[in-house]
């Protein structure tokens, strides 16, 4: 990891390799595209069905909750696990509430590099007065960047392609050249612009992830997290994992109809709730520190607290999760 402020052509504040700091603990940056093709690739041809966004959620007493989609397909389910996202209409029938803005929104994009990208291995950080970008490898032809910045309300949401990648490149135009050319070698539709936000599940305020033993909640429609600490996507699979080893057993048991899945639906949750909602809060104060515009703030920061005092084993202790081996499903004759 190197880590530079933005002054002249990015001073070096600190660099380290993960070895070094933190043995045993490694940073792998994929492309959500090729995780997802992976995953999706195990299952039988047809399982998915893209594009089918939920218009409403029922419950039918024992025979189960019907899922009506935008396109008029109904859906009789024995079993809903709603992990449809931070915008989850699932999770607002549940009766959460919407995600809280933090006060900071997030440029991301793909660069893309036909003949190879040039870059090293390494996760390039940028710390500025209430700006900070970093860029990552992800592959041999692409480079992944971000931009975090600090802006009291979300704001109109931009469409235009063109429009996103010039006002990206406007925040940092006086920044260091290596970012600016990786986001000048993105394609104008591989930039984002969203708000960042999060849920904390407060214990005895927030409902319940699980409803009946019908519906439970999942990823980012349960737990919303900021990206400060990387730790969202990871969060949702440990969530899959966790929850597919409470669920196969309960559903498959004679016990059942009994409150088997009902019962695995609150191990799953209470298992879970006390790894997702400190990171919750983790990620939200990280990214509360680190977005400080107060010009004797960021001086320390970068003249004593990174170069100095921030150790990456010890932030890093929030990665560890141990699933062990996933056995593989069996096989049909």
């Amino acid at each position: 990891m190197r880590m530079r402020s933005p002054a002249g052509s990015g001073r070096d504040l600190r660099e380290f390799s993960f070895e070094e700091e933190a043995p045993g603990q490694e940073v792998r940056a994929v492309e959500r595209r090729v995780l997802l093709e992976t995953l999706a690739s195990k299952l039988p041809p047809g399982s998915i069905s893209f594009s089918s966004k939920l218009k409403s959620i029922a419950e039918k007493g024992p025979d189960g909750t019907l899922l009506e989609l935008e396109d008029g397909r109904q859906i009789l389910s024995k079993i809903v696990i709603g992990c449809d996202g931070v915008n989850s209409p699932i999770a607002r029938w549940m009766g959460f509430s919407e995600p809280r803005y933090v006060g900071h929104m997030a440029f991301r994009g793909l660069a893309e590099y036909a003949d190879g990208q040039p870059f090293e291995p390494k996760v390039n950080y940028i710390y500025g007065r209430g700006v900070r970008a970093g860029f990552v490898p992800v592959s041999a032809t692409k480079v992944y960047w971000f931009i975090c910045f600090n802006r009291q309300d979300p704001g109109p949401k931009i469409t235009d392609p063109a429009a996103l990648k010039s006002e990206a490149l406007e925040l940092v135009r006086c920044w260091p050249s290596d970012l600016l050319a990786v986001m000048r070698s993105t394609p104008e539709g591989a930039v984002v612009r969203t708000p960042l936000v999060d849920r904390w599940l407060w214990p005895g305020l927030a409902p319940s992830a699980s409803r009946g033993g019908r519906v439970v909640l999942a990823g980012d429609a349960w737990h919303p997290m900021t990206p400060n600490l990387g730790q969202g996507a990871c969060c949702a699979l440990e969530d899959a994992v966790v929850l597919a080893r409470r669920l196969v057993p309960a559903a498959a048991g004679a016990g059942a109809a009994a409150g088997a899945v009902e019962a695995a639906m609150r191990a799953y949750e209470a298992e879970r709730w006390a790894r997702v909602f400190p990171l919750t809060a983790r990620a939200g104060l990280v990214g509360a520190l680190v977005q400080w515009g107060n010009p004797a703030v960021c001086a320390a920061r970068d003249g004593v607290v990174i170069p100095r005092l921030v150790r990456l084993g010890p932030f890093l202790e929030h990665t560890n999760f141990e699933c062990d081996l996933i056995e593989p499903a069996a096989q049909s004759l």
